[in-house]
């Protein structure tokens, strides 16, 4: 007799959950209307940041994109819209997205110059493929109030090629400035680089702390690299990482340095 009551109530229970599941999603499920943006799920937000970026590149709008970064319940700082710019074009995504992404990490990146305070100095660049040279570190620079935008219609052009050696970079590497015709970085440049078996792309402003005109690309020793700008003139070719000298007779692979700018309008 127990065990029959006990098997009706476990029964109860269990028709009881079923038709509560029943009623909930599928006879009156519930409808989310004017919910937060930041009650969205990471991936949506990523979305959302997205278009946020995509926004701004159309309108130009600070203070409305900051609204809009407030509401969403991110901090979208320039690291993480950098890393969002990367992860977005390696998945494939329109490389539209990682140029407005990449131009809102160095436009929220900016940081105000002090007053009567005069442009920091370029990085020093050697001119031999064996001396030691300066790094190229995050160090404070005057950056303007806005987006540096090139001339319209202008190709950058290669300015300076110099061969690095320094033993504190991370890896070999091709570096890229990219200036416009008033020596301003450049964000949101496409730059291809093309190698015996494949081939790449990165874009300027990814890395604002070193500048928004700045980008570079990991090369593999023994290998010969072609690089172009996509609104640039012609490619360079010929890329390889020369050998370096450290302070105690070493050997490591150095890098390179390329400055692109647009001429001035006549």
């Amino acid at each position: 007799m127990n065990r029959a009551r006990t098997l009706l109530t476990l029964l109860g229970v269990i028709l009881g959950l079923a038709g509560g599941l029943v009623y909930s999603w599928i006879l009156n499920p519930v409808e989310y209307t004017d919910t937060a943006p930041a009650s969205l799920r990471q991936d949506f937000k990523e979305d959302y940041l997205s278009l946020i970026a995509s926004a701004y590149m159309a309108t130009g709008d600070l203070n409305r994109t900051r609204a809009r970064l407030a509401l969403l319940g991110v901090s979208a700082s320039p690291e993480e819209l950098s890393r969002l710019a990367q992860s977005r074009l390696a998945a494939g995504r329109p490389e539209s997205e990682a140029r407005a992404l990449a131009q809102l990490a160095a436009v929220l990146g900016e940081r105000p110059a002090p007053p009567m305070q005069s442009p920091s100095p370029s990085p020093e660049r050697s001119t031999s493929s064996v001396s030691p040279t300066a790094t190229v570190s995050p160090s404070p620079t005057i950056r303007p109030t806005s987006i540096p935008s090139p001339t319209p219609g202008a190709p950058f052009a290669l300015l300076e090629q110099d061969p690095l050696c320094d033993p504190n970079l991370p890896a070999s590497l091709i570096q890229v400035f990219v200036q416009d015709a008033a020596g301003e970085g450049v964000p949101g440049v496409q730059i291809l680089v093309v190698w015996d078996n494949g081939q790449d792309r990165f874009y300027t402003g990814l890395k604002p702390e070193l500048g928004v005109g700045y980008a570079d690309f990991a090369m593999e020793q023994g290998t010969t690299y072609s690089l172009q700008l996509m609104e640039g003139e012609s490619p360079v070719t010929g890329i390889v990482a020369e050998e370096c000298v450290n302070d105690t007779g070493e050997a490591y692979p150095g890098s390179w340095l390329l400055i692109f700018q647009q001429p001035e309008v006549p």
